[in-house]
């Protein structure tokens, strides 16, 4: 491997100083917080506490208007299959649109916690994640005495099919790359869009976290012919018509492709560990998301890395050359 200018020491030495600056001890917040709102689907008032939790513990979704109080992990073999949101179910029990929850603990880097809730929808806020991430910043934020594991993207593979897909590739700089393209032919006013982050804590607090959802005119009105988002108005969220989300504006005029990146970070989370790699999406959602989750651990799997802070060994094998 070339030498660092000014610096002469082994390779042996080269290599557990570069992995020093990718192993971070895992977090917890330091108090608990609430956040209080409705459900977007459900329209019910819900009450969500974020408390501290010990290492290794994970995000745990606690329900407290349940009998005994079940527990639900955040991981991607509790998560099920369902329309425009992420759901978890555990022996029963389910909370629905976590990816909001999970992207705000994701991109704050905060890896245990308990979220305690009263009913099985998570709050809709203003359809981003900022309120939540607002809420664990009052809360702060404290380092435990665990390392925190790490997923790497150790080989090139697109899921989905050629409308929508994900594809997966691994960095030269060990970092956590994000990418969105976006594309509404039929609706001048979202139209194309593309989002691109390196993602870190600062950029998703101020570029992503924002991000609000959305949905067009003619898909509100059907949702709310089958009863569901009936107390959701065009404040809540962002509802486009042909001219432009109704009655609202904008954060960023590629909001909409921001939000699908916020996505993008919670459903991520179901893994239980940091990610490096890059991943480029177009055009796809919940569902090749948690695809994206299983195909990680497949490749965490395989002989040719490991997982818990550590370089793949393919890299250690660049590193010493």
């Amino acid at each position: 491997m070339p030498g660092i200018p000014g610096f002469h020491f082994p390779a042996s030495q080269l290599k557990a100083r570069l992995l020093v600056q990718f192993i971070r001890s895992q977090t917890t917040i330091a108090s608990s917080t609430t956040v209080a709102g409705f459900g977007f689907w459900s329209g019910l008032d819900v009450k969500l506490e974020f408390h501290p939790a010990a290492a290794d513990s994970g995000v745990v979704f606690i329900r407290t208007d349940l009998p005994g109080q079940p527990r639900i992990k955040a991981g991607i073999t509790n998560r099920v299959t369902g329309p425009r949101r992420t759901t978890l179910v555990s022996n029963g029990c389910a909370v629905e649109m976590v990816e909001h929850v999970l992207s705000a603990l994701a991109g704050m880097k905060i890896d245990n916690v308990e979220v305690h809730v009263n009913q099985a929808e998570m709050p809709g806020m203003d359809g981003s994640s900022i309120p939540f991430v607002l809420a664990l910043q009052s809360a702060g934020k404290i380092e435990l005495d665990a390392i925190r594991a790490t997923s790497w993207v150790t080989e090139t593979i697109r899921i989905g099919d050629e409308n929508s897909w994900i594809e997966l590739s691994p960095t030269e700089d060990q970092s956590f790359e994000l990418e969105f393209l976006l594309d509404y032919p039929g609706h001048a006013s979202i139209g194309r869009q593309a989002f691109a982050t390196r993602l870190n804590i600062a950029d998703y607090c101020e570029q992503i976290a924002p991000a609000r959802t959305f949905v067009l005119d003619t898909e509100a009105d059907q949702l709310r012919a089958n009863g569901l988002g009936k107390r959701v108005g065009y404040q809540d969220l962002l509802v486009f018509d042909q001219d432009g989300p109704i009655e609202n504006e904008l954060r960023f005029d590629d909001e909409c492709a921001r939000h699908k990146v916020l996505d993008m970070v919670g459903d991520f989370a179901l893994i239980g560990t940091d990610i490096v790699g890059k991943f480029t999406a177009c055009k796809s959602g919940h569902r090749l998301n948690s695809q994206v989750v299983f195909e990680l651990l497949r490749q965490s799997r395989s002989p040719s890395v490991q997982t818990g802070g550590s370089f793949p060994l393919q890299n250690k094998k660049r590193l010493s050359a």
